[in-house]
């Protein structure tokens, strides 16, 4: 379910967004050595941590040590490449990143953003969750949930079709119907 193969030794990617935000709570969850380590224990080889308008730097590795090679960047123009060559996304829980995760058939593990007021992103997780289309998560136990997924348990999102409800706003506000 993604990633790319690059021979006897396959390139498997961890990419983690924030999106435009600040949301160091997560940069610091997946930079500690604890969900490093459980990343590399299952299989992953690459972390790159999109870190949006955060302060806390997280450390780069070259894998000199044989451990997990992380780097990091604050903006892209488009992330959708970084998403297409994950093995594994790790994201804030905005519904642009979660849905267009979903779209592209990649593992997905949303972690909610508490410092957020009236946070209905919560809410969306928590449905998609228990839908199981992915995994949820808080930044401190964000290191359970790498642990303990089962990323054959995950059900494929499929998008639904909004025509229904357009055709009903249309009629509703007087525009005529193709």
């Amino acid at each position: 379910m993604g990633g790319k193969d690059d021979g006897p030794n396959p390139r498997r990617v961890v990419f983690v967004t924030v999106g435009t935000t600040c949301f160091d709570a997560l940069v610091k969850a997946v930079d500690t050595q604890e969900i490093k380590d459980e990343l590399q224990k299952r299989g992953y080889t690459h972390l790159v941590i999109q870190m949006g308008r955060g302060l806390y730097t997280p450390t780069k590795s070259d894998r000199a040590d044989g451990s997990l090679i992380v780097d990091y960047f604050t903006f892209s123009p488009s992330i959708q490449d970084y998403l297409r060559s994950a093995s594994l996304v790790i994201s804030h829980a905005g519904s642009g990143s979660i849905f267009e995760t979903l779209k592209l058939g990649r593992p997905l593990i949303v972690v909610v953003n508490e410092d957020l007021m009236d946070n209905h992103q919560c809410e969306l997780a928590e449905e998609l969750a228990e839908r199981k289309h992915l995994f949820y998560a808080r930044p401190q136990t964000l290191c359970r949930t790498v642990a303990s997924m089962d990323l054959d348990s995950l059900v494929p999102y499929t998008p639904g079709d909004g025509t229904p409800v357009a055709r009903i706003i249309y009629r509703f506000l007087g525009f005529p119907e193709d």
